[in-house]
């Protein structure tokens, strides 16, 4: 996967292409907006997969960049930034940002946040072009008795198919691409309902329990009480009855 870092701290843009590299990523590094733009030009080297976009920039700011960068490309942007408040979150995410992260994090959300944006995008494999089916596998998620087809967005149970929403099938194929990984509440919200509003925390509770009762498998998505969810792979078919877990 290649991707464009646009910092303006040679030390902090080391450190942090170090890290991406050692995952498997080639990092091209930009100090400043122009140059940002100027590497997104279509040229014949390969596309890039995802913008990781600084706001504080020397020459523009982030946000006017960001929107310079909507209007020559649709490869995924996430910033990258020590600006908390509410207001620059809506502001960029408006402007046309894929994801929005703040200083200081930590490099494995950050990493998980770069390959759940290029998956929803369909730019793992190549340009922000690229139609997001291409790129899905097309082999079902078999989980136990569960299965996910990203492609065609049906679910089952037994072979049974379970019809659901599409927040629903958003929020179950990010958990069972990662089984086994927590997942915390702002991640799910940030990907899944593309915000960061406090007030989206009892939307996601009430779409956990609709996915646990739907299925039938009430023990499938843990709560990790404080934290967030995770997947937990089935051994067996689905428990009927069961008491399903507090959201």
């Amino acid at each position: 996967m290649r991707l464009l870092l646009v910092e303006d701290d040679d030390h902090v843009a080391a450190a942090l292409s170090a890290v991406l590299s050692r995952h498997g990523l080639t990092v091209v590094h930009a100090r400043s907006g122009a140059e940002a733009l100027r590497a997104l030009l279509p040229d014949d080297a390969e596309p890039f997969a995802v913008v990781l976009l600084d706001l504080g920039l020397p020459d523009q700011d982030g946000f006017e960049v960001c929107g310079r960068i909507r209007k020559v490309s649709s490869t995924p942007v996430i910033m990258v930034t020590a600006r908390a408040d509410v207001r620059s979150r809506i502001h960029g995410l408006n402007l046309g940002a894929d994801d929005y992260v703040v200083k200081p994090y930590d490099t494995g959300e950050l990493l998980a946040r770069i390959h759940a944006v290029s998956r929803r995008t369909g730019t793992a494999g190549g340009g922000g072009d690229q139609p997001a089916e291409e790129s899905e596998p097309r082999e079902p998620l078999r989980l136990g008795p569960l299965a996910v087809e990203l492609p065609t967005r049906q679910v089952s149970v037994d072979g049974t198919v379970v019809p659901l929403t599409r927040k629903e099938f958003d929020l179950l194929a990010l958990l069972a691409q990662r089984p086994g990984v927590v997942f915390r509440r702002e991640q799910i919200i940030s990907e899944v309902w593309r915000t960061s509003w406090e007030g989206t925390g009892r939307t996601l509770e009430v779409h956990i329990a609709s996915l646990r009762a739907k299925l039938r498998m009430p023990a499938l998505i843990e709560t990790i009480r404080g934290v967030g969810y995770r997947l937990v792979v089935p051994a067996g078919g689905p428990a009927p009855g069961a008491r399903p877990p507090a959201p």
